[in-house]
């Protein structure tokens, strides 16, 4: 991720592109766990990346965020897990606080849409969560 976002701000940088960069998280960033300890820790450099990035970046006019999605039944997921995406998506529902919504991947992708956009000209440095609540239980 580290060699995309420099890659990345060198090209817009010297094109004297404003714009935005947006990275992918997780909602593990934020927290702590007592197994896969190599993925939390990978999370939690994203998002010291992402908000280092964003200062350095900020006088060039780019913006720099990111997306913490919480469990999402992509078939990297599914794969892992051994299981299909709607069982994957029944495991993590009784875990978000936002009831009556799964999350697919197009709340993620819509998200990022958003941070890309004109829309969100004066967000950077900015984590978002789209895990319908996930992150308070977790």
């Amino acid at each position: 991720m580290a060699v995309c976002v420099k890659h990345a701000a060198r090209a817009m940088v010297e094109l004297n592109v404003r714009g935005s960069i947006v990275c992918t998280a997780s909602i593990a960033a934020s927290a702590a766990g007592e197994m896969n300890t190599d993925y939390f820790i990978t999370k939690h450099g994203v998002l010291g990346l992402m908000r280092s990035a964003s200062k350095q970046l900020g006088v060039h006019g780019i913006r720099v965020n990111s997306v913490s999605p919480s469990a999402v039944g992509t078939p990297l997921l599914c794969r892992y897990l051994g299981k299909e995406v709607e069982e994957v998506e029944q495991t993590y529902e009784p875990y978000t606080r936002l009831k009556g919504v799964v999350l697919k991947t197009k709340h993620v992708a819509d998200a990022v849409l958003f941070l890309a956009s004109p829309d969100s000209e004066l967000i950077t440095g900015h984590d978002l969560a789209v895990d319908a609540g996930y992150h308070l239980v977790y």
